[in-house]
């Protein structure tokens, strides 16, 4: 039986399945933290959708065996798992300069590149949905994100230059990316410290409050064994001055975002590239969580090649992400794999909020189609990993070439269909949500 067969009870029982699977673990072990989650979940269809790569995976999954444009190279790319339209922002690469572009990797792993392109569509119906646009508009939108990946895909396929392919910076960006930019420009790293610190006996510690735990003592000699375990999986690019990762001060975190919900985190304060109070840096060590795109991924040497959960989000941003944080790292605590990586005072996230005309958002969702296909293109056989040893944009480029008129009505006909579904989920969520149906809250 097919999702849109399902009536609303049956739907009801199998989202509550697929919940028991992905999160029942965390759950039992922090329902409050999975409360607010949920609480955030409930606010939008949006929210919901973004919650949920657990439940687009699961529905997603019959196309495992195949599907149009997957052949065996463009269905094992690096991809970033839970490709949506708020998973874009500023950050600041290792030279120095400050890039709009795709983020949030934890989700990231090797499958077919359109899972991407269809989870974004539908994220693209979803936000159009909730901006009034008519289904038109919908589809004239998800059809300019199609023919910009397309067109940024041949282009990099066939060897264009630097300049003909820009990234989004202050000098080539425009609209609300160059807007997020500049207000990612304005920002300071003393801003950051001041929000999150304090001076004491005239050296920098964390601020009480504000989320922050303090640790005892054999918690904090266990989160400092693991940042030693994190100085080894450094380039040595990061570790030119050492003093750089003296720590200051640790403190524990609970995440309680939409999808970090129940999982422990901690704080480290750094010295820094000076001695200056004010270059002091945060990094934050997070345990990594499984990928929902890998219980539907088969082949043993994908799950084979990383070690752990934090191993495979580090492994796959430096494939998708050309000139990742510098900071980025891995470790290990209480044998669960750990993600590392700077508190970025310079992180600023597209906001739709604000985003309304119709010929602004279609030119938004132009560039972010330009940023998917250069991100697939990053992750190849230049990224140094050998899960994926050959030019996936050339990959991608010949498959598409196959069947261009068909590229652009196969993401509109999904955004379309898994839009509504969305919207369909999120009440039936809300209800079994309110009406206390989730077990273990």
């Amino acid at each position: 039986m097919s999702v849109t067969q399902l009536s609303d009870e049956q739907r009801g029982e199998e989202i509550l399945a697929v919940f028991d699977t992905a999160f029942g673990r965390l759950l039992a072990a922090d329902p409050a933290a999975f409360r607010v989650k949920f609480r955030k979940m409930a606010a939008s269809a949006f929210a919901f959708y973004r919650g949920t790569a657990c439940l687009f995976y699961h529905d997603l999954d019959t196309e495992k065996r195949g599907g149009p444009y997957l052949d065996d190279r463009t269905s094992r790319v690096w991809i970033h798992g839970d490709l949506h339209a708020e998973n874009f922002g500023t950050y600041m690469d290792s030279n120095g300069r400050l890039v709009f572009n795709v983020n949030d990797f934890d989700e990231a792993y090797v499958g077919p590149f359109t899972w991407d392109l269809k989870r974004f569509s539908a994220s693209i119906a979803l936000i159009g949905y909730a901006k009034a646009l008519s289904d038109d508009q919908i589809t004239e939108l998800v059809t300019i994100y199609a023919g910009a990946y397309r067109e940024r895909v041949h282009a990099l396929a066939t060897g264009a230059k630097s300049d003909e392919v820009p990234p989004f910076t202050l000098d080539t960006a425009q609209g609300p990316l160059l807007d997020a930019l500049r207000v990612a420009r304005s920002l300071t790293r003393f801003g950051l410290l001041d929000s999150m610190t304090e001076i004491r006996d005239f050296e920098r510690r964390f601020a009480p409050g504000g989320g922050s735990i303090e640790l005892d003592a054999a918690t904090r000699y266990k989160v400092l064994a693991a940042f030693d375990g994190y100085l080894e999986t450094l380039p040595d690019s990061s570790l030119a001055r050492p003093d750089s990762y003296r720590v200051k001060d640790v403190v524990g975190r609970r995440g309680i975002g939409i999808g970090s919900a129940g999982l422990p985190s901690y704080n480290i304060l750094l010295e820094g590239h000076s001695d200056a109070l004010e270059n002091d840096v945060v990094i934050y060590i997070k345990q990594a969580q499984t990928p929902a795109v890998s219980g539907h991924i088969t082949d043993p040497a994908i799950a084979g090649y990383f070690r752990h959960e934090g191993h495979r989000t580090v492994i796959s941003q430096r494939a998708l992400q050309a000139h990742a944080d510098p900071w980025l790292g891995w470790t290990e605590l209480d044998g669960a794999g750990q993600l590392v990586a700077e508190v970025s005072p310079y992180a600023v996230d597209l906001d739709w909020g604000d985003i309304d005309d119709p010929e602004e958002i279609a030119s938004v969702v132009a560039d972010l189609g330009r940023a998917t296909a250069t991100m697939h293109a990053a992750a190849d056989d230049t990224s140094g990993e050998s899960l994926v040893p050959f030019s996936t944009e050339r990959a991608i480029d010949a498959a598409l070439a196959a069947d261009e008129e068909g590229f652009a009505p196969l993401l509109v006909d999904f955004a379309h269909g898994y839009g509504a579904r969305a919207r369909a989920d999120h009440q039936i969520f809300l209800d079994l949500f309110r009406n206390g149906r989730i077990p273990g809250l």
